[in-house]
């Protein structure tokens, strides 16, 4: 199926590893001109550049003027944007919520929340003045359900979920279509770098971490399918929601947790 994103100017925040890297390669392979914020490349990420249309810019999205520069770069280098694919989070492992001090939640809210209000904010002006176009924000099933375990990242992504639907009403009339696709767990580093989730589940059961992921995890939190998500099905989802293809879906979270959410 033609996604019709050939040419399109696509930017995605923390694009150098595990959904932000599957979303830009889907966009390139897909033919658009894609252009990745994040604070280092990854050798996945150099590696995508040789084959695809696509700029790395090297900017930390948690300061304050990371998201205008980032914005900024895509513009020079395209003279347009047509696609926002806010990815960029963080979250780590938490004992209480009694453990999380004020710097913490200010850190999580400024690479999981305020990147995308700003990223937003700074693309908005270009996705206006060239007739439209459509805004991808990365959110997650803990938007709904609060894990003890993220209860930092849980409440930034359900702001963010918010947060789709008001520009969603905002600004559908003039042409910007937005929406959220809302994973559940996914292999990537969150869950099985060092030190990740899967390492604090695995030590919780006395097993390894790729049996954390493969088997504990998904029957702990009841997924259907009987395992977790790969970064390249959220991608597809999301570029699909970027494509023409959607071009009256706007306001809408699509969850992809393998029937984890059992509520309707």
């Amino acid at each position: 199926m033609d996604l019709e994103l050939s040419d399109k100017v696509a930017v995605v925040t923390g694009g150098s590893k595990g959904i932000g890297l599957a979303v830009a390669e889907a966009l390139g392979d897909a033919g658009a001109r894609v252009v990745v914020g994040s604070r280092t490349e990854s050798p996945q990420l150099t590696a995508l550049r040789e084959r695809c249309d696509l700029t790395f810019v090297g900017v930390d999205l948690a300061e304050l003027h990371g998201a205008d520069r980032l914005i900024q770069a895509a513009t020079d280098r395209h003279g347009r944007i047509d696609v926002l694919v806010n990815n960029l989070g963080a979250a780590a492992p938490r004992n209480s919520f009694l453990d999380v001090d004020d710097t913490e939640w200010q850190r999580v809210f400024d690479l999981t929340f305020f990147s995308a209000v700003r990223t937003t904010r700074a693309a908005l002006p270009h996705l206006l003045a060239d007739g439209g176009g459509a805004i991808v924000n990365i959110s997650s099933v803990n938007a709904r359900l609060p894990f003890p375990m993220v209860v930092d990242y849980s409440a930034a992504k359900a702001a963010l979920r918010n947060l789709t639907k008001a520009l969603s009403e905002e600004f559908a009339p003039r042409g910007v279509r937005v929406n959220a696709v809302a994973p559940g767990p996914v292999r990537t580093p969150f869950w099985t770098a060092p030190g990740g989730f899967a390492d604090v589940v695995a030590a919780e059961a006395g097993t390894t971490a790729q049996v954390a992921v493969d088997e504990i995890v998904p029957r702990q939190m009841g997924i259907s399918t009987g395992r977790i998500s790969e970064p390249q099905e959220v991608a597809d989802l999301a570029v699909f929601l970027a494509s023409a293809r959607a071009g009256n879906i706007t306001g809408a979270e699509f969850v992809i947790d393998g029937g984890q959410i059992k509520t309707t």
